[in-house]
């Protein structure tokens, strides 16, 4: 493809993106106010993040593999659809039951989309040349990022508007990306084969991964971490997982390719994006909750105020990206983004409800450069280790482990979040003089039907818990520090296939399109 083929494709692709993107980050800021009118709990404002990462978790080594099988055009299309039903069902959700299980239909969509990005982007564009268009990218995941919590704030503060809104927004974008895509992505459709779906490992990994997740968003609130219902959850999770190692290591096409994960570079870059994945979702995702609610501020400006960390991820990703293609190695970047991003979280770590603004916006800053020096590298340098024809499926991989640390960062640092809160709760109620029974607050996050002296107990206690899982992002962080500092020195390629690979790759087949668009998808 010439650089502007690449070019015109690449505006639907970014368009596709920057709605997967702002579906998750426009109701960062809306959430406490999406929660308390629904009266959901602490638990059920976690799961709404949750149901939508663990779907996509879940769903993104199929679409990796299926976009080796199948038209990436048509499954990007198909993403794209899921995604509008899933919205629709949000929008006009009737309780926080109702809201979870439709974040789950839109999380089906948004890995699909997430993943299949990045493997049209490899399919078209060599190793080399890629750090330059994922700087435009990360461009767009930063412009996402920085409107969707301001836009989300700004629809849920206008009256004749409501938060339910904030789901109905991405509709009508999805669907210009839908017919932006179709006029504008033209990519060579890969040669029919006899590949098989691996449904009994795909089913294996989504349940086991489902089992422990939903362990994770219990434990330490419902139940004690050492009893008979965590085993009840780990002890099946396991042996599910187990087994779908075993699928996978005799599955002629494998959804998780083994062959290449077990590769060092791909498997210290699955590492450091699971560990990096955990820290920034999990980390990021309260930050709304502490502006709103253990700081007092609108929604609108909430989103104002998570800026900085949005700014930092533009400016790394476009910076590091035109870098990596003039230099064609990526390991430099990862590890200074890795070390970055735990000074950040360190920063951010010892927060609480008076902390002021400048202490927050330099931890935040610093947060967003070490995830826009690092998220997308560490993809690119899987994608670099593997063929054209195995492509989706490295890619997916990633992608997967990624999101996996996300669900997982999320999950656990939520469980954390609302036993310190209630146990803050408790302790200051019981300091004031009054019983800690159900007008204590801690399972609501409706404030406003609470008596005026227990919202400023609740406000502190919400305010002063969040510094600890930022402490915990930063541990996790150092996790991924230490996969970076083990990669080996990483070349990118300048072809778009493994030279090995390049000479007994079929030639791409045409399919029977309209409008006399031959050879090409």
């Amino acid at each position: 493809m010439t650089h502007r083929e690449i070019l015109e494709a690449l505006s639907g692709l970014m368009l596709v993106l920057f709605v997967a993107m702002i579906s998750s980050t426009i109701v960062s800021t809306a959430l406490p106010r999406i929660l308390g009118e629904l009266n959901g709990t602490q638990t059920q404002y976690t799961w709404v993040v949750t149901a939508t990462l663990l779907a996509a978790t879940a769903t993104t080594p199929i679409w990796g593999r299926l976009a080796d099988m199948f038209s990436k055009k048509l499954l990007v299309q198909i993403a794209i659809g899921i995604f509008v039903v899933g919205s629709l069902l949000a929008g006009f959700a009737q309780d926080s039951g109702q809201l979870i299980a439709a974040r789950a239909v839109q999380g089906i969509g948004v890995g699909g989309l997430q993943a299949l990005v990045q493997i049209v982007i490899a399919a078209m564009i060599s190793p080399r040349e890629r750090g330059r268009y994922n700087g435009y990218l990360g461009a767009v995941m930063a412009v996402a990022t920085i409107t969707g919590p301001l836009l989300g704030g700004i629809i849920v503060d206008t009256s004749w508007l409501g938060w339910r809104w904030c789901f109905f927004i991405g509709v009508p974008i999805a669907v210009l990306a839908f017919a932006l895509l179709q006029w504008t992505l033209h990519i060579a459709v890969p040669a029919r084969t006899k590949q098989k779906i691996d449904y009994l490992g795909a089913s294996l990994i989504a349940v086991g991964v489902s089992v422990l997740l939903i362990w994770v968003s219990f434990v330490g609130n419902n139940f004690d971490w050492m009893s008979w219902q965590s085993a009840a959850f780990v002890l099946p999770g396991v042996a599910i997982l187990a087994a779908a190692v075993q699928v996978e290591k005799r599955a002629e096409h494998p959804v998780v390719p083994l062959d290449i994960v077990k590769q060092r570079t791909p498997a210290l870059a699955i590492i450091a994006s699971l560990a990096v994945g955990m820290a920034m979702f999990g980390g990021s995702v309260f930050l709304g909750q502490y502006f709103q609610i253990g700081r007092g501020y609108t929604p609108t400006e909430a989103g104002l105020l998570t800026i900085p960390m949005m700014a930092g991820v533009m400016i790394a990703t476009t910076v590091t990206g035109q870098l990596v293609t003039r230099t064609g190695k990526v390991k430099a970047y990862i590890v200074a983004g890795t070390v970055v991003l735990v000074g950040g979280f360190l920063g951010l770590g010892f927060i609480d409800h008076q902390t002021p603004l400048w202490q927050l916006g330099l931890g935040m800053l610093l947060v967003g450069a070490g995830v826009g020096m690092t998220m997308q590298n560490l993809v690119l340098a899987v994608q670099n280790t593997a063929s054209l024809r195995d492509l989706g499926a490295a890619t997916g991989a990633v992608t997967f482990f990624r999101s996996l640390g996300g669900t997982i960062g999320v999950s656990v640092l939520g469980a954390v979040l609302a036993t310190r809160v209630q146990s803050n709760i408790t302790e200051h109620l019981a300091a004031a003089g009054m019983p800690a029974g159900k007008s204590s607050g801690g399972g609501s996050l409706n404030l406003s039907a609470l008596p005026e002296a227990v919202q400023a107990i609740v406000r502190a206690a919400y305010g002063d818990a969040t510094g600890h899982i930022f402490l915990i992002s930063a541990g996790i962080g150092v996790v991924g520090l230490i996969a970076a500092l083990l990669l080996p020195s990483i070349v990118l390629r300048t072809s778009l296939d493994l030279p090995e690979q390049a000479a007994t790759t079929p030639a791409a087949k045409p399919e029977p399109v309209l409008a006399g668009r031959s050879g090409r998808d």
